[in-house]
């Protein structure tokens, strides 16, 4: 039998004296505090929202019986696990019952390991669910700190804690980190928690601009400014004055723009292409990056003035191997996510799937995680780590269910790939808008799931 750590107090309901006093006896060997009671009327006066226990009650009992009672225990906590004991001639009263909130049912008669390995993987289920909603509550007094930010490891209370103490000033932050660390959360939030935050928040990619067009995005122009131009563009920089202006992916920025943007830090203000107009500014940049900037310096890629004007405060986003710890949390928390916004169920999540999760090297960090979730919801708890959406096999496929399955996987590749944008991933996969959309609907994929 598995050692489960944490162990709550537990409600044993059963009108049989004998059957309790067996059941509380196995679950006190087992080092679980143990409360039998003979009736549903009484075991609803012990429960209480966020009460820190499990339920295991019997089905057949006089007056209200344990269908009636984890109804009534659900509404009054929803996420109560709720064991239920069936005779054998009940099974599919009890699965039916499982479909309709309880945890696990017991049939009778039962071994003693059965009900005590039962409670634990309850207890365990109820400690990710206790964790989760301490660490968001803990999360909404740090600074209004965005929630997103989940975990209890030294790597997310030391990125919670700078985020809070640099957010309301006007210091140019660098972030760093892999893809998929949530570079861009974090600048969003700083942005979200400044006096900066009834200003635009206004997000570039420099790695998808086409050099083309780069100075007329970011600096706008003036009637004129090109043949065939006839109305004033503002750009993004003078748009994002009072606000935060995000640079993404600054490593791809042309070194013709890496001087105008050095510039721009420089002097706080800007000239509209085609104007002599000199316009202050008000912003605050927040650059990230996945490369190691200082090795681009190095190589004659990037400026090493610009460097130091946009690194007076550098973020480092760990990668998830390095906060493993905080993975059953946090994939418990995109799971409920998940089956919330598509209407399903969170499936339990079994102690061997949250191992196999904690062994995997996470390449693609947290947006990998969280995928995951999403694949794991809609497949109705199957395996996270695999692109497979179906319990059916690859072999026992039909033809359109083998081309949907990976016309699915192209999609959520190229809106990885493009950090669901849209307009790139339609250039991805080479469709129109439309079709795009519609194959979105189809195959309940959010793209902000992706950004």
């Amino acid at each position: 039998m598995v050692d489960y750590q944490y162990k709550g107090p537990v409600l044993f309901v059963d009108d049989e004296l004998h059957i309790r006093l067996s059941a509380k006896q196995t679950l006190e060997l087992a080092g679980f505090d143990v409360v039998c009671l003979e009736t549903a009327e009484d075991a609803l006066k012990q429960i209480q929202q966020g009460w820190p226990g499990i339920v295991i009650s019997d089905i057949k009992m006089p007056n209200m019986d344990g269908l009636a009672f984890m109804e009534a225990a659900h509404k009054i906590d929803r996420n109560l696990p709720i064991i239920l004991i069936t005779g054998h001639g009940d099974v599919t009263m009890a699965v039916q019952a499982m479909r309709d909130g309880a945890y696990d049912f017991i049939e009778k008669p039962f071994p003693s390991e059965l009900l005590s390995d039962v409670a634990g993987r309850a207890m365990e289920k109820l400690s990710l669910l206790r964790e989760n909603r301490a660490l968001r509550e803990k999360l909404k007094s740090q600074s209004g700190v965005s929630s997103n930010f989940l975990g209890k490891s030294h790597p997310m209370e030391y990125l919670r804690n700078l985020i809070a103490n640099i957010s309301d000033t006007d210091t140019d932050v660098l972030v760093v980190g892999e893809t998929g660390t949530g570079k861009e959360m974090v600048a969003r939030c700083l942005h979200d928690n400044s006096s900066r935050s009834n200003g635009h928040f206004v997000a570039v990619n420099c790695g998808a601009m086409p050099d083309s067009i780069f100075e007329s995005e970011l600096f706008g122009f003036e009637p004129g400014a090109f043949p065939g131009t006839t109305n004033r563009r503002i750009g993004k920089i003078e748009y994002s004055s009072g606000g935060t202006l995000f640079l993404d992916e600054i490593e791809a920025l042309p070194m013709s723009m890496q001087v105008k943007l050095l510039r721009v830090l420089q002097e706080r203000s800007i000239e509209r292409l085609g104007s002599n107009t000199v316009i202050p500014l008000n912003l605050r940049i927040v650059a990230a990056s996945k490369a190691n900037l200082l090795d681009e310096v190095e190589k004659g890629n990037f400026r090493e003035d610009l460097y130091y004007r946009l690194s007076v405060v550098v973020i480092e986003t760990p990668p998830l191997r390095d906060w493993r710890e905080d993975i059953p949390v946090l994939f418990q928390h995109f799971v409920e996510e998940a089956a919330q916004r598509m209407s399903r169920d969170a499936n339990e999540i079994k102690q061997g799937q949250l191992q196999a999760l904690m062994q995997h090297n996470w390449p693609g960090n947290v947006r990998e995680l969280k995928n995951a979730a999403e694949r794991y919801v809609l497949s109705c708890g199957q395996n996270p780590l695999t692109m497979r959406l179906s319990s059916t096999s690859s072999d026992e496929q039909n033809l359109p269910e083998k081309v949907e399955a990976f016309e699915k996987g192209l999609i959520m590749q190229a809106l990885e790939k493009s950090n669901g944008c849209i307009k790139d991933a339609m250039e991805i996969l080479g469709i129109p808008r439309k079709t795009l959309s519609d194959k979105l609907k189809k195959y309940e994929i959010d793209r902000a799931d992706f950004t």
